[in-house]
Parts: structure tokens; C-alpha cells; sequence
């Protein structure tokens, strides 16, 4: 239940933006966001309408003015596109800010708190995890459209919201620095696992050296791509919009492809303990290539189709490595609910990376098989 304080703090939120009708009720979402979010239902004349306030965690984004130009542009840009192509209801397909009413599309408190308002996506909902090949299928899709939509984006260069969130190099740097300082005697009951991030190394340049020796472009991409950053119709169970657009940046289409890989085709919880259970599905691998290509394989060029599945070894061994790291650390940035959380986590991505690379002969014959049905782009 929220408090009174707390009430108080969204009525006078809601003052600051041009929402139809006066506020009759306020929802907290807690679920899956970084950011303070709410709901809240505001009554017109009979009809009623719902928006979404939400606080930008500071902590998290450091900048939130660059974060909010990145965002203004963004969704300019996709609902432009949407109503080129002639989407009858392109405010469902993408995310609408709210203006205040200075025309401004945040608003800043007494205490410094930024505050935005969406429009609310109705007749949508969202799940945590790819439970079927279908749901990977329409993962793709979405993410791939969504590059897709924003490969014209006009410049300047996308503010970094996170900088160097995908630059393994230096999280495989991190890494070793808190091994050697091992500050809370952690690493004897890591020496697998430290072992393998060691062994792996290699892996940390290979959306890097490519990008840095010009053989795959810059792109606007999500960095952020789970089943939960998707809404899917109630009805169709189709999606329908991609959300949660913080991070989006400008970098290499293969950092959202190899998070789809690590978190679409082995639908266990990312701390699964039963080892055992981890591992890449074929047919949700299969389905999440057939979804992305249909919508990205109008614009991607050789090089990347064939770092698509190096790009899922990639995020998984960079993600193994960040909960590695700060288990080593003392468990200072992810939060954990019992001891070993992180190590837990770790090994669960290490062990879906070994299932990659057990499987990376089948996982490539599956990408080769889309591009013969599939456009290929030429520069």
C-alpha cells in the first residue's frame, strides 16, 4: 500500500504533465524496474485513461538530461516511422512521452528527482521469462524490428547512457583487478569458475576488434533485450511494443542478438542451481534466428549474420564474468538473496556458454539455413 507521502509526491507529479482528467488512482509497479514506476488512472467526463509516472533512478543514469534527449529522439523517430509505413495505431507500437505542460518532456522536483510520464499501452502484458520457441520467435521480431526502425536515425551520435556497458575488455580488466585483490577471500571457492574466465579471455574481443577495425557498423540498438522489455497482445500474444528504452545507445546489433541467445533459448532462471537444466534448446535458438531475420535481415550485412552466434558466447561469458566479478567483490552492485547468489548465477552462465560451444557446429547450420531463405543486405 502506498503512503501518504509517497501519494502526495504523484499527484504533484501529475500537475506537471498534460494528462487528460483528474488522478483517481495509483498503482506502484515493482516489477523488473530499475526506475520508480506507477501507474495511475485519471478520470475525464465518464471516460478514464492511464498513464505511466515514472522516476529515473540517478544512481543507475548519471546524466538524466542526456538520457531524456536520447529518449525524446528515439521515440520522435519510431513514431515516424510507424506512420509511414502506415500503422493504424502507432502510439500502441512504440512508447509516447507526455509534455509537461512547459513542453519539456521531464520534469525535475524539489529534491532533484527526475520524473517522466508515458501514455499507458493497454491490452498488452509482459512475462519474465521465453517459456516456448513461439515466445522466442516473437522476441526476435521485435528486437529485430525495432533496430530496424531506427537504422536511419538521423544524427548527432545517441548520448552513452551507460558508458562502456558492452565493453567486455574492460569488465574482463574488472574482473582481474578484484581477483588479485580479492578483498573478502572469496576466490578459493571460485577456482572453476576463475579458471574458466580465464580460459575464455579470448572471447572479449570479438565484437570489439570488429567494430574497432571497421569490418561491422555502428547501430542504434537496445542493450537490453529480455522477453520482459516486450509487450505482447493479451489476445494474439503477439508483440506489440518494445519498452524499457534507457539503454538505448549506439553500438553493435550483436551485443542485443547475444543477449537474446542467453536469455530466449535455455528458459531457465538466470541463478538456476540445478546445473543439469542449463543449456541451449535448438528450437528456441532456431525460432529466435527465424523472428530476428525476418525483421533485421533487410539490413544486416554479411559479417555480422556470421558473428550471430559468437555474439551469444559473447554476452553470456561477459555476464558470467560481471556476477563473478562481484561476487569476488563482496556482492557491491547486483543484489542477492542468499549466500553464493552471485556464484550461483556465474555458473549458470558459464555452463550455458559450455553448451554453446558444445553446440556451436549445430547453432551455426541453423543461422547458414535462414540466410538462404532470408535477404541478405549489400553494402
Amino acid at each position: 500500500m502506498m503512503q501518504g507521502s509517497e501519494l502526495e509526491t504523484l499527484r504533484q507529479v501529475a500537475r506537471q504533465f498534460r494528462v487528460c482528467g483528474e488522478l483517481v488512482q495509483v498503482e506502484p509497479v515493482g516489477i523488473g524496474h530499475i526506475n520508480r514506476t506507477y501507474t495511475a488512472t485519471y478520470a475525464d467526463n465518464g471516460r478514464r485513461t492511464r498513464y505511466v509516472h515514472q522516476r529515473i533512478n540517478r544512481n543507475v543514469f548519471r546524466n538524466p538530461r542526456a538520457l531524456m534527449e536520447n529518449l525524446e529522439r528515439v521515440c520522435r523517430h519510431l513514431q515516424n516511422k510507424l506512420q509511414e509505413r502506415g500503422e493504424p495505431d502507432p502510439g500502441r507500437r512504440c512508447l509516447t512521452l507526455v509534455p509537461t505542460h512547459d513542453g519539456a518532456s521531464y520534469w525535475v522536483d524539489a529534491e532533484g528527482e527526475f520524473w517522466r510520464t508515458y501514455v499507458c499501452i493497454e491490452g498488452v502484458r509482459s512475462c519474465e521469462a521465453v517459456s516456448r520457441p513461439e515466445q522466442a520467435w516473437e522476441v526476435g521480431r521485435a528486437f529485430g524490428e525495432f533496430q530496424a526502425l531506427l537504422a536511419d536515425l538521423p544524427g548527432p551520435r545517441l548520448h552513452d547512457t551507460i558508458p562502456d556497458f558492452h565493453h567486455t575488455r574492460k569488465r574482463f580488466e574488472a574482473f582481474c583487478r578484484a581477483l588479485e585483490r580479492d578483498p573478502v577471500n572469496r576466490a578459493r571457492h571460485a577456482r572453476r569458475e576463475i579458471e574458466f574466465a580465464l580460459a575464455h579471455e579470448p572471447l572479449a574481443g570479438v565484437v570489439l576488434d570488429a567494430l574497432e577495425q571497421g569490418r561491422i557498423p555502428e547501430r542504434i540498438t537496445h542493450n537490453d533485450t529480455k522477453i520482459n522489455n516486450v509487450l505482447l497482445d493479451e489476445q494474439t500474444h503477439r508483440a506489440v511494443a518494445v519498452v524499457d528504452l534507457d539503454t538505448v545507445m549506439t553500438g553493435s546489433v550483436l551485443y542485443d542478438f547475444g543477449d537474446m541467445v542467453r536469455t530466449a533459448t535455455s528458459p531457465t532462471p538466470e541463478d538456476e542451481r540445478d546445473l543439469t537444466r542449463v543449456r541451449v534448446q535448438l528450437p528456441f535458438f532456431e525460432k529466435l534466428v527465424e523472428g530476428y531475420l525476418s525483421t533485421a535481415g533487410s539490413f544486416l550485412t554479411p559479417a555480422e549474420r556470421n558473428l550471430l552466434v559468437a555474439s551469444g558466447k559473447l554476452i553470456t561469458f561477459e555476464t558470467g564474468l560481471r556476477f563473478l566479478t562481484d561476487y569476488l567483490l563482496g556482492d557491491t552492485y547486483f543484489r542477492v538473496h542468499r549466500p553464493d547468489h552471485n556464484l550461483d548465477r556465474c555458473r549458470a552462465q558459464f555452463q550455458l556458454l559450455a553448451s554453446l560451444e558444445a553446440g556451436e557446429e549445430a547453432l551455426q547450420a541453423i543461422v547458414r539455413r535462414m540466410d538462404n531463405l532470408l535477404p541478405v543486405h549489400r553494402p
